[in-house]
């Protein structure tokens, strides 16, 4: 896959910080024409243009940190510990190996814009806007559409918490009852959308004020980041990544409201609307790697749009049967125009009889069907000492450090033959490919 160039320089990442942290487009607060912006927006406007196309010629600076080093040399001894320990002075370049989940969010406020520019800079070649529309009906991106109570400060804001589908509850300590809470993007416009800070996705249920529910995060992973953490629109992000120079994986949300929305807005325009964004701002299908855990959004791309259906991933989530883990079932996939399938970590893996972790006969029917696969998501378990929880289920008992993390990344890419890892720290994937002399 193809490497391209990001900007390097920590003035260039603080301007774009401080740009993108304000409006870029009259339609993410709300006005309709660009000759109704307010004054100082459309300066603001050039300037974040001209940034984007100065960004686009300077040259590459990934920066990984120390985790790959500190993950390498929990290692255990090998052949695959050596050889990564021998990268260790290399430069390293982006990847379209590496994919932010959701940006960074191991240590930054997931789907904000500090998230994606932290998994930009740490060398991911792909990043992800998960997509849920609001109200007014505006693509924003979130998790989920019903997470905002937990990954925003919705619900410490009187006027919006009222907004929530359950607005919150306290917790009663007495009988042991936990706060509730319940806030969609649906919920709320655009406008107040963008009003909303973004935090670490976490809550703590047994809590008595909005200020400590928004608290609870959990202890493996931090809030030294979550100072500030800007909402983005889903326009917002392909301009954000346009100006980073990495490619885009919008993931499609399955609503939970019902559909059609207030009985027009159906599936298929959501669907619509997702890829209207890239067409409208100029961006090439090859580009775009559209996801969605309903194959029939990946059939309404294959088929209604089809250069961008071309690269449309299938996220698949279903426990393995022997009817979905077939060769027969990954092949009818292809021959619905599917190109692409990502599963979970743990369903393209399984044990040998050395205990020895070896691709699943899952990812070895899809690779024989010839179906691309992509892996969700790494660093997404807290510490691995007690086999790595859902993730790693298939390969629990192969698993006792973090150091193991590496192990599976070596079985995903060399074994499996996964084109990309999603992973909340880009960083460890980034590494890993730069020192295997992948692009």
């Amino acid at each position: 896959m193809k490497l391209k160039q990001f900007g390097s320089s920590v003035l260039a990442v603080t301007t774009l910080v401080a740009a993108v942290s304000m409006p870029l487009s009259a339609s993410a607060r709300g006005w309709q024409h660009e000759g109704d912006l307010p004054p100082g927006l459309e300066r603001l406007q050039e300037k974040f243009e001209k940034l984007k196309r100065d960004m686009r010629h300077r040259h590459s600076n990934v920066q990984v940190g120390p985790r790959p080093y500190w993950l390498v040399d929990d290692m255990d001894d090998g052949w695959l510990k050596d050889k990564l320990e021998r990268c260790e002075n290399r430069p390293m370049r982006r990847t379209d190996f590496s994919i932010g989940h959701r940006g960074a969010p191991l240590q930054f406020p997931e789907h904000t814009m500090e998230s994606y520019v932290a998994a930009a800079r740490m060398g991911a070649g792909i990043v992800e806007c998960d997509v849920a529309f609001t109200a007014d009906r505006e693509l924003v991106c979130r998790h989920a559409q019903n997470d905002l109570h937990t990954t925003t400060n919705i619900v410490t804001i009187p006027e919006l918490n009222a907004k929530c589908t359950q607005p919150f509850v306290p917790a009663d300590p007495a009988s042991g009852t936990p706060a509730q809470a319940e806030c969609r993007t649906s919920d709320i416009t655009l406008e107040e959308f963008k009003s909303l800070e973004g935090k670490m996705d976490a809550f703590n249920p047994m809590a008595t004020t909005p200020e400590e529910y928004v608290g609870g995060t959990a202890d493996w992973r931090t809030d030294l980041y979550a100072s500030r953490g800007t909402l983005l629109s889903h326009r917002e992000s392909i301009e954000l990544f346009k100006a980073l120079g990495v490619k885009m994986t919008p993931e499609l949300k399955t609503p939970v409201v019902d559909m059609p929305y207030e009985g027009d807005y159906t599936q298929q325009d959501y669907a619509r609307q997702m890829i209207q964004d890239y067409i409208d701002a100029g961006v090439k299908p090859r580009d775009v790697w559209p996801q969605s855990f309903l194959l029939d959004d990946v059939l309404f791309w294959v088929n209604e749009t089809p250069a961008y259906g071309q690269q449309a991933v299938f996220l698949d989530q279903d426990a393995i049967t022997p009817e979905n883990s077939s060769l027969a079932y990954m092949e009818n996939l292809r021959a619905q125009g599917v190109n692409v399938i990502a599963p979970a970590i743990w369903k393209m893996l399984a044990l040998n009889g050395h205990q020895e972790i070896v691709p699943s006969e899952y990812a070895e029917n899809a690779r024989t069907a010839g179906l691309d696969m992509i892996a969700w998501s790494l660093e997404r378990s807290g510490p691995l000492a007690n086999g790595g929880g859902w993730y790693y289920q298939t390969v629990t008992d192969a698993i006792n450090n973090d150091g193991d993390m590496l192990t599976v990344v070596d079985v995903l890419a060399r074994d499996v033959g996964v084109i990309g890892i999603f992973s909340d720290w880009p960083a460890t994937t980034t590494y890993y490919a730069n020192c295997m002399g992948m692009r």
